[in-house]
């Protein structure tokens, strides 16, 4: 991997993984529904003005049913189910449950796709189940009732993600990603918009400058500008060293959670992140492996 691919992979990383403290910072406030309006509206107008200025399409007469499909599962879904647990869990927690994400995805293709689980996938589905019950039992936040639910909406938004993950490998075949990603964001903004209607907030004097610039936030950097990056990192790096992202979000997640918020890391929360990450290094079998020596022919 070239020193630019690495530090564009570390900055996707710290944008997403932002994106936790943002949704922390705003959905307390705003509301979950309002939270996740603003960034899949705003980040669907910044990124369909950046196609139209570099002269793409993203197909959506003959692809809007799909885009709709997949914004839902891909985005409305899960983010909503975020905003509503970030009322409850703080940034680093969040953000160490969502990297949950590979091993709900591998489950759903062997479920739909009918992918072979081997041996030493289904020990890292376990190894991660037990991340997840080191991480809760073992943090800083009391075990309420409302965190509890909280946990429970933070994994399912994995498991949406799993399908979003699916159905987009099946249904979006040779479609250019930037354009699923548009078509991903509009599908989402118009599905909840009549659901946003019905639960603004009751009183404007709630409303504060952090809780605006953070939805800002979230939409601007943590989904149009890490967008276009994902896309080159996939054409520049290939898309399996991309997906390695996904290891590095919850130590950015943790990292802003600290500096912002103020919010203190638990040997449980490091415990739990590294038996999650260790889940993940078997379900995907990430390990080093030796480069092949190139045989020189002799004519």
């Amino acid at each position: 991997m070239k020193i630019k691919d690495i530090g564009s992979l570390f900055g996707l990383a710290a944008l997403w993984g932002a994106s936790f403290l943002f949704i922390r910072i705003a959905s307390p406030v705003l509301g979950p529904f309002l939270t996740i309006q603003g960034r899949v509206t705003i980040a669907a107008i910044a990124l369909l003005i950046y196609i139209v200025f570099t002269g793409r399409s993203a197909d959506f007469k003959t692809r809007w049913k799909q885009y709709l499909i997949l914004g839902a599962l891909n985005a409305a879904i899960p983010f909503m189910l975020i905003a509503t647990a970030a009322i409850h869990l703080n940034a680093s927690v969040s953000a160490i449950l969502n990297s949950l994400t590979p091993l709900f995805s591998a489950l759903v293709a062997w479920g739909w796709m009918k992918e072979k689980l081997t041996l030493r996938k289904w020990i890292g589905i376990i190894i991660g189940i037990v991340g997840v019950t080191i991480l809760v039992g073992w943090s800083s936040i009391s075990l309420t009732l409302e965190v509890i639910a909280a946990v429970g909406l933070s994994i399912l938004s994995t498991v949406s993600y799993g399908f979003g993950g699916v159905y987009a490998k099946k249904v979006f075949v040779g479609v250019p990603p930037l354009s699923v990603a548009v078509g991903q964001q509009i599908g989402a903004s118009v599905l909840l918009l009549p659901f946003t209607l019905f639960n603004l907030p009751t009183s404007m004097a709630s409303l504060t400058s952090a809780a605006i610039f953070s939805v800002v936030g979230v939409a601007i950097f943590c989904t149009a500008l890490a967008y276009p990056l994902f896309f080159y990192l996939i054409t520049s790096a290939g898309p399996t060293k991309t997906q390695s992202v996904t290891l590095l979000i919850p130590l950015f997640g943790m990292i802003w959670g600290v500096i912002f918020l103020d919010e203190k890391i638990t040997v449980g929360m490091i415990t739990g992140l590294i038996v999650i990450l260790g889940s993940i290094f078997l379900i995907y079998d990430i390990r080093p492996r030796p480069t092949k020596s190139k045989q020189v022919k002799i004519y």
